[in-house]
C-alpha cells in the first residue's frame, strides 16, 4: 500500500496565513492550539494527507458523521479556519449560542430543507471560506456510511471552488450514538485530493455525490485494512 503523509500544506505551514486568506479569530485560533494538546490525551489521533487543504478559495469538506466529536476531529489539524453547520436547538442555549457563532457555526435546521443554511454557507464559500458538510445528515448506527443527502452537490457545483472529501474512522468506536460519554480509542482521520468545480459540474449532480461518497468509503476500507480492523461489508 502506498505509506500516507501527514504533513500540511507547506504553503499554509507559516506562522502566518498568506495574504488574502481569511484569519481565524482568536478565540477560534487559541481554541484550535488547545485541542493539539487535550486530543490526544483522550485519544489516538492520527491525521493524514493534510496537504490536501487547499491554499486559497471556497472550499467544502464533504465527510462522513460518526460521533459528536466529528467537528472537532475533521478540523483541528487545518490550517485555514472552518465554518460548521449546527442544528439550531444548540442556538437556544444562553451562553453556549456566543461561543459556537464565536467558532462559526451557523444554524440549521435538521430534518428540513433549510434554504437559509444553504444561502449562509454559500455565501462562506464564495468569500473564500472554508465548510464541512456532514453529508449523512446524521450520525452513524453501524460505522457504516450512510447514503448521502441529494443537495450535498448543490455547494461544490454551486459556490465552492474545491470539494475536499474527508473521512473519519474510530470515533464511532470511541463514541457510538448509544454511549453517553466517549471512550478511548484509535481515531483516523483522511483527506482526500480536493475536487475542482469545474470537473465537479462536468457532473450531474447524483453522479457527483455518488463520486465522491464512493470515495470516502475506499478510504474508510483502505484504513481499517491498515489498522487491523474489521472489514465493514457495503454489498
Amino acid at each position: 500500500m502506498k505509506s500516507l503523509t501527514s504533513f500540511a500544506n507547506p504553503e499554509l505551514s507559516g506562522l502566518h496565513l498568506p495574504d488574502g486568506v481569511p484569519k481565524p479569530t482568536p478565540l477560534y485560533y487559541f481554541t484550535r492550539l488547545a485541542l493539539h494538546v487535550a486530543m490526544p490525551l483522550a485519544w489516538k489521533v492520527r491525521v493524514f494527507n493534510r496537504h490536501h487543504e487547499p491554499t486559497r478559495g471556497g472550499a467544502v469538506y464533504i465527510c462522513n458523521h460518526q460521533s459528536f466529536l466529528d467537528p472537532i476531529l475533521m478540523s483541528f489539524a487545518l490550517r485555514r479556519p472552518m465554518g460548521y453547520m449546527a442544528r439550531d436547538t444548540l442556538f437556544r442555549m444562553p451562553g453556549f449560542k456566543h461561543l459556537i457563532k464565536a467558532l462559526n457555526a451557523f444554524p440549521v435546521r435538521r430534518g428540513t430543507a433549510d434554504t437559509g443554511a444553504m444561502k449562509e454557507a454559500m455565501r462562506r464559500l464564495k468569500a473564500g471560506r472554508q465548510v464541512v458538510i456532514f453529508a449523512e445528515g446524521t450520525r452513524t448506527q453501524d460505522g457504516k456510511i450512510g447514503q448521502f443527502l441529494k443537495g450535498v452537490s448543490l455547494l461544490s457545483q454551486r459556490s465552492a471552488e474545491w470539494t475536499v472529501p474527508v473521512v473519519i474512522d474510530g470515533a464511532f468506536e470511541a463514541w457510538p450514538r448509544t454511549q453517553k460519554l466517549p471512550s478511548p480509542g484509535k481515531i483516523v482521520v483522511q483527506y482526500a485530493k480536493p475536487i475542482h468545480r469545474d470537473q465537479a459540474r462536468s457532473m450531474d449532480a447524483e453522479t457527483f455525490v455518488s463520486h465522491v461518497r464512493d470515495e470516502i468509503v475506499t478510504m474508510q476500507t483502505d484504513i481499517r485494512s491498515r489498522l487491523g480492523r474489521p472489514a465493514i461489508n457495503y454489498q
